[in-house]
């Protein structure tokens, strides 16, 4: 069967107008050009759709039996036409998004607050994992963008730098000794330390600065959740290597002190990706665009 929607189109609005005519003005068309249509509709199909009265059109048993279907397909065909330009409007859309419980608590919520307050159409969903699962989720289509701590190297993803930060140590009150001393990377080494597990993207970058001094740092503890690094300092049960941005509340109101050390962690950066494939939605778009913004202003 030649299948032309349009011919369809014709035949629901020929229907509900009981009239070539009729149709004719609705549609901005000739009433020749209706006429037409319905015949090489009722030519591809080999039925006959409309039968003449006195009063003008009426559909035939054929009829009657396409138009329950066309009246439900054009109905349906306009809705997604109208999402469409919601989506456009940005008053629809959806946005998926991975990170990790310390991004999404410390950097990546309160940008999300402003976006929704702009954009409240437009559903989010947040997936939690760490930067190496959440680079999975990204490269197999389950998510639109992840927030993922650097660095990475992935010639597949598009990838935007978007804060600086410094990973240090900080200890409670119970380890004032440690407040005025200097720590080389030895030293350090050798404390009760409280660490983030193994597989966070930040815990491989410390092991690695330390490595590279010929240390290997071992956990007394290890967490999933930089907030409890702080909390477990705060009571004296070791040293956490926390990131000295998210722990400025802590750091001011001297629940936790920072350790001097001799070679500070050089710093590294928090960032976004996504796939250099990936078509933008106009949601995705407006949340980059968002993003650029909220950094520089």
């Amino acid at each position: 069967m030649n299948f032309r929607i349009e011919q369809y189109r014709i035949f629901n609005v020929v229907a509900n107008c009981q009239s070539f005519s009729k149709a004719a003005e609705t549609l901005f068309l000739t009433q020749s050009a209706v006429s037409q249509a319905i015949k090489q509709l009722e030519s591809s199909i080999n039925m006959t759709l409309f039968k003449r009265t006195s009063k003008g059109i009426e559909l035939t048993e054929a009829g009657n039996i396409l138009y329950k279907y066309t009246s439900s397909a054009m109905e349906l065909l306009e809705t997604g036409l109208l999402r469409l330009e919601a989506l456009k409007s940005l008053d629809d859309g959806e946005l998926k998004i991975g990170a990790s419980d310390t991004i999404s608590s410390y950097f990546l919520l309160p940008r999300l607050e402003m976006f929704h307050k702009l954009y409240p159409n437009i559903k989010i969903k947040i997936i939690n994992r760490v930067t190496s699962e959440t680079i999975d989720l990204l490269k197999s289509g389950k998510i639109d963008i992840a927030f993922v701590n650097l660095p990475i190297k992935d010639e597949s993803l598009e990838i935007v730098k978007c804060m600086a930060v410094h990973d240090t140590f900080v200890a409670g009150n119970d380890y004032l000794e440690y407040k005025e001393k200097i720590f080389s990377r030895k030293d350090i080494s050798k404390l009760p330390l409280i660490l983030l597990e193994s597989k966070s993207n930040s815990r491989k970058y410390v092991d690695k600065i330390f490595l590279k001094s010929g240390q290997v740092l071992t956990a007394s503890v290890e967490l999933g959740a930089h907030e409890l690094l702080l909390q477990l300092a705060k009571i004296n049960l070791g040293v956490s290597c926390v990131v000295k941005e998210f722990s400025k509340e802590y750091l001011k109101n001297g629940s936790v002190f920072e350790l001097k050390q001799k070679n500070p962690i050089p710093e590294r950066a928090i960032g976004y990706c996504y796939s250099k494939n990936l078509h933008l939605t106009p949601s995705m778009k407006e949340f980059i665009t968002f993003l650029n913004t909220s950094f520089t202003s």
